[in-house]
């Protein structure tokens, strides 16, 4: 049985049409930056759903944190990114230390508000609204 600090990190490269996705097994460290409009949304993100699931699965009462820094997203995107949303929050009301980060651009009042919806459903993990650097 591979320990949780064996596991793979799931490492997938940005395109032009797709976030680079970064999870940091030993580090608790998830995240999805740049722009997402796939070709295939369900194609692009299922792997993601698969790694989030089974890392949830085993991270019990411990800590993770996920960035979403997010430039762009189309709304077939955006159901993704809220599935993605709902299995954190299942992870905190299970015990979870769960911090969601969403950054958007200081300009970009699109970003600012639909951060603050996907923030509002949130309960039990922890959500926080942030300007990205520069």
């Amino acid at each position: 049985m591979r320990s949780e600090l064996m596991r793979d990190p799931l490492n997938i490269e940005q395109t032009s049409r797709t976030p680079a996705v970064v999870f940091d097994y030993p580090n608790n460290h998830l995240k999805l930056s740049g722009e997402s409009y796939p070709e295939d949304v369900t194609e692009f993100y299922r792997p993601v759903f698969n790694a989030l699931d089974e890392y949830l699965g085993s991270l019990g009462e411990g800590r993770c944190r996920f960035d979403f820094e997010l430039i762009y997203l189309n709304s077939s995107s955006a159901k993704a990114v809220m599935m993605l949303m709902d299995k954190l929050e299942d992870a905190a009301k299970n015990g979870a230390d769960v911090d969601v980060y969403w950054f958007y651009d200081n300009d970009d009042d699109t970003m600012q508000e639909l951060g603050e919806e996907f923030g509002e459903e949130l309960e039990s993990a922890a959500f926080h609204l942030e300007k990205m650097a520069g």
